[in-house]
């Protein structure tokens, strides 16, 4: 009896001090995660107003800046539609080519590689042209807006709308850091900022002020500083000639009001090469789709689904590594829905399939409506003639493009871009239906010959693109101007 009792004791003395020991590892792990949380953000280098360098603010925020890094070092994730992996729009789509003939965007159109690659990419891509030295090139200087934290540095040294002037060369050698760091935050306080003048003037333009805006607003006001609708007013007072980026929001932020703005205007982004029709280029209107949607109306902020908060090493913090949800689902979606993983990525492919299902008619709609109305100017159709046909084929194609640009429109906010959709194909069809009305009054009732496009370059022979020469003037610029760039770049980051 005592002999159990004595093995009774011992037990309880070692289980006793098993439990002592963890609970001291416990509490050692709990008192090392607290002092890491309070000295994570102890400053290391000072951060000068406007600092462009990452690398800089990453001195100080270490776990943030390696979260970004990953933007660089991963891209590779393609889910059924996108993802961070370049791919060739044009060479995926060759309809594209007509859809854009006379435009930019017929010569080249990757689906991009994240924030990090942004500088990288726009000096690689065909729109730009291959500038030799400074004042050439078809691109004006704002298109740099949106590339770099260069771009807050510089407009606050030389003016926003200096900024503006001039072609897209004549920035080179000063816009060489990515989006980062000081795009989004504010040196010395670290709240979220904003650094692009056209949307403060947005706000302003409907009587708002944006700095009443929340904290949770900001975390998408951020990227709405970019990932919007824009365009460039040449028009407005006092600067006259200038590219000025403006945000059309001054009758609202849906589709058709941006529709009705630029028709009052009288505004085209080009001239359709083929069915000569007044069009209108959809930027990325992400944010304007984004606020239609369920998730706006629930307040969810594009952060919490792009940059959900992380967790190492006891910190928590917002992930920067800016990425679609779907590669993300854990720490995204399963934050607020419990589904599984799967189960939630199918809802979000359902609802794209049947959104491009529909997009897709739309886009070959347009490819024959153009081909349609080259053939009614061939067979010498007059201007008063076309005038409505051609408006309703700028209409149905600025819903399609605002659909299309809108980078995940399908699942933001499905059920107004399926209605932008559907509202294009009718108008769509309206113009094709005036088209074969108009034939008919030319004599003629002949079946209409439709183009070979079923590759890229096949397209862009149809549309007159000498391919070949913009590949040698880009090549051009890389052995010869870009260097420059370079060069310059470093020497001016050297006297930091």
């Amino acid at each position: 009896m005592s002999e159990n009792k004595t093995t009774k004791n011992w037990a309880i003395f070692i289980g006793t001090m098993i439990a002592v020991f963890i609970l001291g590892l416990l509490a050692s792990s709990i008192m090392e995660r607290k002092a890491e949380a309070k000295f994570a953000y102890t400053p290391v280098v000072k951060i000068d107003k406007l600092e462009p360098r990452n690398e800089v603010w990453g001195k100080n925020f270490p776990k943030q800046y390696q979260s970004y890094l990953e933007t660089k070092l991963d891209t590779t994730f393609n889910s059924k539609y996108n993802g961070n992996a370049m791919i060739d729009m044009l060479e995926v789509d060759p309809r594209l080519v007509v859809l854009w003939a006379g435009y930019g965007f017929s010569k080249e159109y990757n689906q991009g590689r994240g924030h990090l690659h942004a500088v990288e990419d726009i000096h690689n891509i065909l729109r730009t042209g291959g500038p030799t030295k400074a004042g050439e090139g078809p691109m004006p200087s704002t298109c740099w807006t949106c590339k770099s934290p260069d771009v807050p540095r510089v407009m606050n040294e030389i003016g926003v709308a200096e900024f503006y002037k001039g072609k897209w060369a004549d920035k080179g050698a000063e816009i060489t850091n990515s989006i980062g760091c000081a795009d989004c935050h504010n040196e010395e306080t670290m709240e979220l900022t904003i650094t692009r003048p056209a949307l403060v003037e947005a706000f302003e333009r409907q009587g708002k002020d944006i700095n009443d805006a929340s904290h949770q607003e900001m975390r998408s006001l951020v990227c709405a500083q970019c990932h919007v609708e824009y365009y460039f007013d040449k028009k407005i007072k006092g600067k006259e000639g200038i590219p000025y980026l403006t945000f059309p929001w001054d009758k609202g932020m849906t589709v058709d009001a941006a529709e009705e703005y630029y028709d009052e205007k009288e505004f085209k982004d080009w001239t359709h090469k083929l069915s000569k029709a007044p069009m209108l280029k959809a930027q990325h209107p992400g944010y304007e789709i984004y606020k239609t949607g369920v998730h706006a109306d629930r307040g969810v902020s594009c952060a919490d689904c792009h940059m959900p908060y992380r967790t190492e090493g006891g910190q928590k913090f917002t992930d920067h590594h800016m990425q679609s949800p779907l590669n993300n689902v854990a720490n995204s979606c399963q934050v607020c829905h419990r589904e599984e993983g799967d189960k939630l990525i199918a809802n979000v492919y359902d609802r794209q399939d049947k959104i491009i299902e529909n997009r897709d008619n739309l886009e070959k709609l347009l490819v024959r409506a153009h081909v349609e109305a080259k053939q009614a100017w061939d067979w010498g159709a007059k201007d008063e003639q076309m005038k409505d046909l051609l408006q309703d084929i700028r209409h149905a194609q600025w819903r399609w493009d605002y659909a299309a640009a809108s980078h995940g429109g399908s699942f933001h906010s499905p059920v107004e871009t399926g209605r932008i959709i559907s509202t294009g194909i009718e108008k769509a069809q309206e113009a094709r239906i005036k088209l074969a009305r108009l034939f008919a009054t030319l004599g003629h009732n002949e079946e209409i010959s439709y183009p070979d496009i079923s590759t890229k370059a096949k397209a862009q022979k149809y549309i007159g693109l000498d391919m070949e020469k913009l590949r040698a003037d880009k090549a051009e610029f890389k052995k010869t101007l870009l260097p420059q760039w370079m060069s310059e770049s470093k020497a001016r980051e050297d006297k930091y």
